[in-house]
């Protein structure tokens, strides 16, 4: 049987989605007098995002590595979990989240979209009964999605300018999280069903 298709994604593209993502943040930190990049805590992300990015690789190669040392790295899997920080990024670098009024919820829809794809990818294959992949991803991405709102909360909007509209903003980040990651469930479970080639059972 042929490889999955995301194990055919050549090494080289996580490597380019990690170094954009980084260099713009270095931009950010590091130039003075960009006003779309104050007060967004680019200081913290240039520290948290490339070891967010880099802690599903470094999990895969402690575990799955040394179980399978033959085994090739799921380079797809990595690229959806590493996209959304680069989606983030670069949207602050070209000031969308203040130019386009539906960007910010594109993203939070989008961007735990790819996020919970790449992580139902790597961690869904022996979900039994084969429906429970869904409840799975689409949980996972609620966890995740409150807990992101927490670091943003936590990071610049308690003592930003937004307190006003947080609570509405943030109850709608999580329901498009949350939903995003009930598409990629649906998407995870019918890559399985159609690599498995039959109906699911249970």
């Amino acid at each position: 049987m042929p490889e999955p298709q995301e194990r055919r994604c050549p090494i080289w593209v996580p490597i380019l989605v990690l170094l954009l993502t980084v260099g713009q943040l270095a931009v950010a930190e590091w130039v003075p007098g960009i006003e779309r990049f104050e007060g967004k805590a680019f200081g913290a992300r240039l520290l948290a995002y490339p070891l967010l990015m880099l802690v599903v690789p470094a999990i895969w190669w402690l575990v799955d590595r040394r179980r399978d040392p033959r085994g090739v790295p799921p380079y797809g899997a990595f690229t959806l979990v590493m996209a959304p920080f680069l989606v983030d990024v670069t949207g602050n670098t070209l000031d969308l989240y203040d130019t386009v009024v539906w960007w910010d919820d594109f993203n939070h829809f989008f961007n735990w979209f790819l996020l919970l794809s790449g992580l139902g990818l790597l961690i869904c294959g022996a979900v039994r009964p084969r429906w429970a992949v869904v409840l799975v991803v689409c949980g996972l991405g609620a966890i995740l999605a409150i807990g992101w709102e927490v670091g943003e909360w936590w990071t610049f909007i308690r003592h930003g300018t937004e307190l006003d509209t947080a609570y509405e903003d943030t109850l709608g980040d999580e329901v498009l999280g949350t939903l995003g990651a009930l598409c990629a469930g649906l998407l995870v479970l019918w890559l399985r069903v159609r690599r498995e080639g039959r109906v699911p059972a249970g």
